[in-house]
Parts: C-alpha cells; structure tokens; sequence
C-alpha cells in the first residue's frame, strides 16, 4: 500500500516493443504489461520517478509517446486478481480459486492464483501454450517446464495425464507460488519447482517426452540445444512467448537444426508452435 502511484503509458513502434519493454525493466525493477503491440503500461511510486522514466526513454527511443497519471491507492496483495477469469483449453479448464469450477466427466479443472508469478490464462502467449499442451498425448509422459512462473503448465500436464513435470525458473519469488498451487491442485508428489538456469539443469533433469518453454523468441534460440538435450529421441518441445510477426524468424531456425513442426497456435497477436526433436 502507498500514498499514491503514478501510472505511466507508452506508445512506441511495434518492432521497438521488446526493447522499449526490456529498458522499462531495467529503468525500474518493475514489471511492465503490454496492452497491445508497441502499447505498454507501468506503475511508479512517484511522479519524479515516472517522469524520470518518460524522459530517459522520450530521449533514447525516437517516435516513443508517453503519459502519466496519478492513481487512487492501491492494494496490490489483493489487486493482483483484477481481470482474471476462467478459461477452457479443450477438456483443460485454468480458473482462479475463488471462481471455482465443478470438475465433470468431460474436463479436467486447474485451480490455480498466479499472485506476483507470471502466468495467469490472461496473456496470449501462455494460452496458446496451453492449448498446444492440452493437444499433447500426455498419459506417462515426463514434462519439463522452462520459466516455469506460477506453475501453470507444469501443474496442467500432470493434471493432463503426466507422470511427472519439473517446472525451472529464475525468479525466487515464483517457486512458493508454485508450490502452493501445486498443493491447491493436489499435485505436489507429481511436480517439482526448481530455481536455476534451464539451459544448465534442463538437460541433468531430463530426459523428458515433453519440454515447454512460455519464454521470448531470443531466448528460446539460446535455449534450443540444452531443449534439444532434455529431450527423448523425437520428444515434443512447445515454443511460447513469441509474437505472431515472429514466426517468420522462429519457424528458419528449427528447420535449420532440423527440428518437425508438429502443431501451431496463435491467440490473439501471441504466437507458439510445436516441434518435434531431431533424433
């Protein structure tokens, strides 16, 4: 809680979004949403520091408009819940806890509150990587889970049929949250959390039938050898995070290490695919 915040829109070019995003982040330490591409959103604790920001990026990023606003205190342990809904992914339903869903015959529910960890449902990029993950024949399969945030998808996988996922992530402050939705979900003995870098523990903690990588175009191109190495021969790897006008220059570099892909998705202007590993 705050006396006040100071709410800061930015309007950029599209193909300058990543970086715009990337300086906000570096600028501050706070996170940034993007509303729509080129079109991003951050809140300040003061107007010196909002202003600060605006000019440091005004000054660096040519075309790049920005706009501050004061906003009415806000609470941001409970916040964090604004404008999460349910959603359905095939037989697969993610809903918040304090929307619950009664589980039929014909779904497979996920109760799950994201809190401060990314991954919600919300965002184009892990809904489109739930949707190629609930098309995955997952009945015994092991799932790797690279950026693993609030545990959304490797807490599906199990529910989905999984043996067993290992979600990897970078951020301390994601693996209690995890956890705790794990136990919500009554997976706990089925997942494990760790923190670390994916591109070093992915391939000791495979291999896996499954990998899942909800992360940015360029990292998912660092991490393509270590996903190729923390999968089984012909495993599956499920690349998210991407935006649609992506594609064009993900899609080069599978084929250029000979990965098969299998299946696509888009939602919205967010973009993933998956390959299949070369043996």
């Amino acid at each position: 809680m705050t006396a006040s915040w100071w709410h800061v829109a930015l309007s950029c070019r599209p193909e300058d979004g990543a970086l715009v995003a990337g300086a906000v982040v570096a600028a501050t330490g706070q996170g940034v949403e993007e509303l729509a591409p080129g079109s991003f959103s951050t809140i300040l604790g003061s107007r010196d520091a909002a202003q600060r920001l605006t000019d440091t990026l005004t000054a660096r990023f040519g075309g790049l408009a920005a706009d501050i606003t004061e906003r009415e205190p806000i609470d941001w342990t409970v916040r964090w819940r604004d404008g999460i809904s349910t959603h359905r992914f095939g037989r697969l339903v993610i809903t918040p806890s304090w929307l619950p869903v009664a589980e039929a015959a014909d779904t497979v529910v996920v109760t799950l509150d994201p809190e401060s960890a990314f991954g919600s449902g919300e965002h184009g990029s892990t809904r489109a990587a739930m949707t190629l993950l609930e098309r995955q024949p997952l009945d015994g399969c092991r799932v790797l889970d690279f950026g693993s945030g609030s545990g959304i998808l490797a807490i599906a996988a199990v529910r989905l049929g999984a043996d067993h996922a290992v979600g990897i992530e970078v951020d301390t402050d994601a693996l209690p949250i995890a956890e705790a939705n794990a136990r919500r979900n009554g997976v706990t003995d089925r997942t494990t959390f760790l923190r670390g870098d994916a591109a070093v523990l992915g391939p000791l903690v495979g291999p896996a039938e499954v990998v899942c990588a909800n992360i940015l175009r360029t990292a998912n191109v660092l991490l393509l050898p270590a996903i190729h190495d923390a999968l089984v021969p012909a495993g599956v790897a499920i690349f998210s995070g991407m935006e649609q006008a992506e594609a064009p220059l993900f899609r080069p570099v599978l084929d250029a290490a000979g990965w098969q892909v299998v299946d696509a998705c888009q939602d919205t202007d967010w973009w993933a695919v998956a390959a299949r590993r070369p043996s």
